[in-house]
């Protein structure tokens, strides 16, 4: 049931969205040089890697230059970035992982696979499920990039503090999950977004 609702929903979203896919595109274009999307490798299910899909809101080759882990201050977000960042439309694309399957609306937030093998115990029991577009961390940090600002570093920050919480948001969703669950979740994440 999960599985056609995910199928039903995305495509529907990515019908509905492809006028502002194309907006956005031209936006990305116009504010900086680079691709329009930004793909990463995540982990995801049982351990298996992905291609996650987001609209680029860093300069071009960003990850290149250090850190996996960006704060708001961060100097390679671009201008239009910090708008799609802020109202979440960045993540539009991973409409794409969840209609190919590798993703789900609901489920843990996927993960690069540095700080997965950092916390390789507790993920053995979180990617028992597909990762989400939205969970429980996802609406709890939905503006991590300030989170991280307090920290003089911030990828430590993430590591010994704001990872450590959403994994206990992932287990967390892990014992209440089901379709009410997931519900609430996605009008919960929408209520975040238009507040």
């Amino acid at each position: 049931m999960k599985r056609f609702l995910d199928i039903i929903l995305s495509a529907a979203g990515l019908f509905l969205f492809l006028p502002a896919f194309l907006i956005i595109a031209i936006l990305i274009k116009m504010d900086t040089r680079g691709p329009v999307f930004f793909i990463h490798q995540r982990v995801g299910r049982n351990f298996k890697p992905f291609s996650l899909y987001k609209f680029r809101t860093m300069i071009d080759k960003a990850q290149e230059l250090g850190q996996q882990i960006t704060s708001g201050s961060d100097s390679c977000i671009t201008r239009f970035g910090k708008l799609l960042r802020k109202m979440k439309l960045d993540e539009l694309p991973q409409l794409w992982n969840v209609l190919k399957g590798n993703m789900s609306f609901v489920g843990p937030r996927p993960e690069i696979s540095k700080y997965i093998e950092m916390f390789r115990d507790e993920y053995r029991e979180i990617l028992k499920v597909k990762p989400g577009i939205t969970d429980f961390a996802a609406i709890e940090f939905r503006d991590e990039e300030n989170v991280l600002k307090r920290f003089k570093n911030p990828e430590n920050g993430y590591i010994k503090e704001v990872l450590p919480i959403k994994i206990n948001l992932y287990k967390k969703y892990l014992r209440e999950r089901g379709l009410l669950t997931d519900m609430k979740l996605i009008m919960l994440t929408l209520w975040k977004i238009v507040k």
